[in-house]
């Protein structure tokens, strides 16, 4: 087992605000199956072009660093940068951000279908990088927190959230009815030319209490 503090480190005073390491081989398409360690980096910043450069120069530093000692490792970009009709859009689907950090122990999927973690709330911006370096791994998240509230539930606008708990035994469970939610967002887009909603990262207490900055990092 490799020890993983000193790339934790490295990428913190690189400006990542929480690094975790996690077994992510349930999550993994077969193909890359053999990367089986999901580094997961996060930063707590307005979500802007600047914030997801940030996210990309921690993942490539990460890759770099990964690189040189001689492991392989490959660099999923944020879901917030997505590219269309590049052979990067290609990437998205071998892994989820929301695995990746749940298996890093850094949060959980709350009712709002989102990753909350327990300081920052679901205010984070994500990306992953994955490696077949043996580094130790963190604790994980299997189950919600969020419990018995239902704040985001009630006052989501378009009545897309189910109210389910999130549990990594049973990954496949419709936390939300994203049609619902697509169409609620296409609609103000058309009345006020703004695509997000965000009510339901607003409305939640580990968000609004946590030490989070103004700005969504929305994660699908």
């Amino acid at each position: 087992m490799m020890e993983s503090g000193a790339l934790k480190e490295y990428l913190k005073n690189e400006g990542a605000t929480l690094i975790g390491v996690g077994d992510v081989t349930r999550a993994l398409t077969g193909e890359i199956v053999h990367l089986n360690r999901g580094i997961s980096i996060a930063v707590n910043k307005n979500l802007n072009t600047d914030t997801i450069g940030l996210l990309l120069k921690l993942q490539q530093l990460a890759v770099t660093w990964l690189r040189k000692k001689g492991f392989k490792a490959l660099l999923i970009p944020p879901d917030s940068d997505r590219k269309v009709d590049k052979f990067i859009s290609k990437l998205y689907r071998l892994v989820s951000h929301k695995a990746a950090a749940t298996c890093s122990g850094l949060g959980w999927i709350g009712k709002n279908g989102l990753l909350i973690n327990r300081e920052y709330g679901s205010k984070l911006t994500w990306g992953t990088v994955l490696t077949d370096a043996p580094l130790e791994t963190d604790r994980p998240v299997s189950e919600s927190e969020c419990g018995d509230c239902e704040l985001c539930v009630k006052h989501c606008p378009s009545g897309a959230l189910k109210g389910y708990l999130w549990s990594m035994g049973d990954p496949l469970k419709e936390l939300v009815t994203y049609e619902k939610c697509r169409s609620l967002k296409e609609e103000r887009t058309v009345l006020s030319g703004k695509p997000n909603c965000g009510l339901c990262s607003m409305i939640c207490p580990y968000s609004r209490n946590g030490s989070c900055r103004t700005g969504s990092g929305v994660e699908n």
